[in-house]
């Protein structure tokens, strides 16, 4: 692929990420976010944080949760998503 298109579908990518971000009014109160959001919310954290820069009101958490599943499915995404990159990495070799 030429850097024009690889440039293309990482902005075209990141749009379908912010989607769904955490306090953009869309989630209903009544119906507060589980699990599967906080997973969700936990994988597009660092896309949210930046978004955040630029739009105040949203917000890498999601308020209107269901408490300790909320949480649970946001703290794996977490650590599976960033702390896992460190187990993939190669080490260097010492000559």
């Amino acid at each position: 692929m030429k850097n024009y298109q690889i440039i293309l579908v990482f902005i075209i990518f990141l749009i379908l990420l912010s989607g769904c971000v955490p306090g953009d009014g869309k989630h209903d109160v009544n119906k507060p976010t589980g699990f599967f959001w906080g997973i969700w919310h936990g994988w597009i954290a660092p896309i949210t944080l930046i978004i955040q820069i630029f739009n105040h009101s949203v917000r890498i958490y999601e308020k209107a949760n269901t408490g300790w599943w909320y949480d649970f499915g946001f703290y794996i995404a977490i650590i599976g998503g960033f702390g896992g990159l460190s187990l993939t990495r190669r080490k260097k070799r010492k000559k």
